[in-house]
């Protein structure tokens, strides 16, 4: 396992740093766009790996459009049974142990990279697209291409589209050293009208009721951040009771549109302890001030999420 992720990381690195001259970002921006029409409009078929510091999982993803309403299909190859199925607007799960459920949703965000979906029309002011070259996946030729943030507080991206389709074959999230942090690696794939008539059979599937997402209360907290990454927006905030812990717990979420993350504000305990933990994308940074505890956690390098941290202005909370 270690021996595969060096060579992941090598040929990442390789590619990122390969001396072809870039292409306009305009155009680099145009070829992302559509990777995103292509992903939610055609009919295919993905067989891939996940591979990440934790290991490898082996996944399938069949996606058409019949009657202008999406259904999806992610189901886990290995191991137990684990299925996500998408009809309209209601996502499904089915887990081993687990009675089935069903959430409101756009599309299947578990076990598919997040800039799959992103709208880069949005991104192009916090984020550069650069085209990198062209190289071979799944035996297919593929135009590569960079994003990265602009003001260097954020991963990268480095992304494999088909030439002839524009579906994404292959997806890196690199450090700010460069180092390959998750990959996803489509090993074979179909695009055809048999994917639609494979998933026809969902039209009239017996899937679980949707759950009811409670509306969260509004809220004013008296605290704020002093410094974000350019083009994170505030998403929600909330204050909630957390009688396990005899305290309550206010939070804020944020996100660019690529990457997101949250700020958690409790009163501090003896348990309580100024740490940084970071798993492959996530990073978890507290600090201790004025008897409160600030946790950042999310999807940002362990420097942005304690420069987040340190410039939260308590407001008048003691």
């Amino acid at each position: 396992m270690k021996q595969l992720w060096c060579a992941v990381s090598l040929l990442a690195g390789s590619l990122l740093w390969s001396s072809t001259a870039p292409a306009q970002t305009s155009a680099s921006g145009a070829l992302l766009q559509q990777m995103e029409q292509a992903s939610q409009n055609l009919n295919y078929e993905f067989a891939y790996i996940n591979v990440s510091r934790i290991g490898i999982e082996s996944l399938r993803y069949r996606h058409a459009v019949i009657d202008n309403r999406v259904y999806a299909q992610l189901l886990q190859m290995d191991g137990p049974r684990r299925e996500v199925i998408q009809r309209g607007n209601d996502i499904s799960y089915f887990e081993p142990g687990l009675d089935p459920f069903s959430l409101p949703g756009n599309h299947i965000i578990d076990a598919l990279p997040s800039v799959i979906f992103a709208d880069f029309s949005k991104l192009a002011g916090f984020y550069d697209f650069i085209t990198v070259g062209r190289s071979r996946i799944a035996d297919q030729m593929c135009d590569v291409l960079r994003i990265v943030s602009r003001d260097g507080t954020r991963y990268s991206y480095v992304v494999w589209l088909d030439v002839d389709t524009k579906l994404p074959l292959r997806i890196d999230l690199l450090d700010r050293d460069g180092e390959t942090l998750e990959q996803f690696r489509v090993i074979s794939f179909a695009v055809d009208e048999g994917v639609r008539n494979l998933m026809q059979g969902l039209e009239k599937a017996n899937l679980p009721p949707s759950l009811s997402v409670p509306k969260g209360d509004n809220v004013t907290l008296a605290w704020q951040p002093g410094w974000l990454p350019a083009g994170m927006s505030l998403v929600s905030q909330n204050r909630r009771d957390m009688p396990a812990m005899n305290k309550s717990m206010e939070s804020r979420l944020y996100s660019d549109g690529l990457f997101s993350f949250a700020i958690n504000v409790t009163p501090a305990d003896k348990s309580s302890t100024t740490q940084t933990l970071r798993t492959g994308r996530r990073t978890v940074q507290t600090v201790l001030r004025n008897n409160n505890e600030i946790t950042v956690v999310g999807e940002l390098p362990p420097s942005t999420a304690k420069r987040i941290a340190d410039s939260i202005d308590l407001g008048s909370q003691k």
